[in-house]
């Protein structure tokens, strides 16, 4: 269904796991948050590619993991280069880039220092640096992993990541969320919530050439609604969109999210 597949591709001494379904012309790489460090994409082609149906006749999406094997210290800045050596590998020449969050990060620096590859990019729910907020969260996950405590990881992220009205419905799930998604050991997401700690792309997003497009959430209790605000003064080709009603998962709270994506897409390349 889809045409959804599986695969994966080397880069350097290790590979780099990605998700692909859609069978059109036009490409998007769609770079996911934070929670890749618990749970890659590998295998899961046909139930990502769900929020996406609709739009996979003229599109083809390519969702990534961050390579398998990463050492530590390895900064968001080596992540959009690795991403940069996959596509060229996958012949992918020039793309479309959804970076959502931590992806976001990633792909603020993957269309600064690739540009030839970028021809549009989105930044959902994501910041040019790590504010105080960011870090009081990151820090925060960092020392529950330390203590074992799936459980309290998985609630206290949906606590800040959702607003009231939906955490009303989520809170059912709280009793079963510690037996859900448990890694072997949290050393991917350590490594993975080390780098936002480190990361500040600021002096840098001058090189980034292409139309953006800034989704925010004004409720967002991760990375703040300033972070988008300051996204968007410091691109100036930029385009800003705030929900006022979500926080930081406008992609589960919003119905309307990925049409605004692919519409906002469609209408940038056939104005080129």
């Amino acid at each position: 269904m889809w045409n959804a597949r599986n695969g994966s591709v080397p880069v350097g001494l290790t590979e780099m796991h990605y998700a692909a379904f859609g069978t059109g012309k036009k490409i998007l790489i769609a770079l996911p948050g934070l929670s890749d460090g618990l749970r890659t994409v590998k295998g899961m082609a046909q139930v990502l590619a769900l929020p996406y149906r609709h739009y996979l006749k003229d599109w083809t999406v390519y969702m990534f993991s961050r390579k398998n094997d990463m050492p530590d210290g390895y900064t968001i800045r080596q992540m959009a280069d690795d991403q940069a050596e996959v596509l060229e590998k996958l012949g992918i020449s020039h793309c479309s880039v959804l970076g959502v969050s931590q992806g976001g990060m990633i792909a603020q620096y993957l269309a600064a220092d690739h540009p030839e590859a970028v021809e549009q990019l989105v930044l959902a729910v994501t910041a040019p640096y790590t504010n105080d907020m960011v870090r009081e969260n990151v820090e925060r996950w960092l020392t529950i992993t330390e203590k074992n405590d799936h459980k309290a990881l998985m609630i206290d992220t949906a606590e800040h990541y959702y607003t009231e009205p939906y955490l009303r419905k989520y809170r059912m799930m709280y009793p079963v969320l510690g037996m859900i998604g448990k890694p072997e050991t949290y050393d991917r997401f350590r490594i993975n919530a080390q780098a936002i700690l480190s990361f500040d792309a600021r002096n840098d997003l001058s090189g980034i050439t292409c139309p953006v497009y800034i989704i925010a959430g004004r409720q967002d209790r991760i990375v703040g609604v300033k972070a988008s605000e300051v996204l968007h003064e410091m691109i100036p080709q930029s385009e800003c969109y705030i929900y006022d009603h979500c926080g930081h998962a406008p992609n589960e709270e919003d119905k309307q999210f990925y049409d605004r994506i692919f519409t906002w897409l469609n209408r940038k390349k056939e104005s080129v």
